[in-house]
């Protein structure tokens, strides 16, 4: 008997890429499955790419690949701050940025923020792959909040922000953390020297209006925004990130540098990035480039972005 004959292998994961495309993917065994306050949960073991970490049906993270977005996420910003000391995260309750702002020396103090604690007790139960063990590093204080409450509430000032949350859907809790006035409230809980990252959604060539709308939100609050993607093959697309600051760019420290500081700062050598990696991720399409330049959105509380 064949797989398409035996009714056991015929076990799917729909994951929805968009409206208008889906991917599905053979699930050898689903290890968890559930709901918490704010949104559906699942870690499965897929054939594709082995154990995914599953949130409303979309899937955010994958064992053979999640390395590839938590580098380009964390690296670049850390990488071209002087000395980041202090890092504050919104979201990656997976653990895997932790573990990717962690194995930075200079680190002190993390602040990581997620509003689900269900997430981070599944995550740190059945998925210790992705934060191998940064959940018990004493430079963590970890915070089940609202991110945006957070920053407003305290008084502390950062080197570093990371923002890793969930695409803003409908329903999920992230549509105000995308925001005009929330890139704002980030400024001003950085350091005069500080940088923020951000996860800025899909960048293909499809799917550019989130990523462009994303870019032009930050470029009304900062001075210095440098967009940048990488290909996630378990996102079926390129995916876009930022990195925005009043004074630091990125785009400006040369490969030669990158692989030093990686060689001088980290205490695991990057899988996906290096200092030729940095700049590649920076050299946008011209397509890209173009509509990046004619974007005019502006994404504030009153009209937020939504992916449906």
């Amino acid at each position: 008997m064949n797989d398409s004959d035996n009714p056991d292998k015929r076990k799917w994961l729909y994951d929805e890429v968009s409206p208008d495309l889906a991917q599905l993917h053979r699930i050898k065994k689903v290890i968890y499955s559930g709901r918490t306050e704010f949104q559906s949960i699942e870690i499965v073991d897929t054939r594709s790419f082995g154990v995914c970490l599953v949130l409303d049906g979309k899937i955010q993270s994958s064992e053979r690949d999640e390395f590839i977005y938590h580098e380009a996420l964390v690296h670049p910003a850390m990488l071209s701050h002087a000395c980041p000391e202090t890092v504050f995260i919104a979201g990656g309750g997976e653990g895997a940025t932790l573990r990717e702002v962690l194995a930075h020396k200079t680190v002190k103090r993390v602040v990581m923020v997620d509003i689900d604690r269900q997430v981070i007790d599944i995550c740190r139960r059945y998925l210790p792959l992705f934060h191998q063990g940064s959940f018990d590093d004493s430079r963590l204080e970890l915070c089940f909040a609202d991110a945006r409450g957070c920053l407003q509430e305290t008084n502390d000032r950062f080197d570093v922000v990371i923002i890793d949350l969930v695409e803003p859907l409908e329903e999920g809790p992230a549509c105000l953390l995308y925001t005009q006035e929330f890139y704002q409230l980030v400024k001003e809980r950085l350091n005069p020297d500080g940088i923020m990252s951000v996860q800025s959604g899909a960048s293909g060539w499809t799917n550019l209006q989130n990523f462009t709308a994303i870019i032009n939100t930050l470029k009304s609050v900062f001075a210095i925004v440098c967009p940048y993607q990488a290909y996630v093959p378990s996102f079926v697309d390129l995916w876009g990130f930022a990195t925005a600051s009043q004074s630091i760019n990125p785009t400006e420290l040369l490969s030669e540098d990158a692989d030093r500081r990686i060689a001088a700062r980290l205490l695991n050598k990057p899988r996906s990035y290096d200092g030729l990696t940095h700049q590649s991720l920076f050299t946008l399409p011209k397509h890209t480039r173009h509509q990046l330049a004619i974007t005019r959105r502006i994404i504030t509380d009153k009209k937020p972005i939504v992916v449906h």
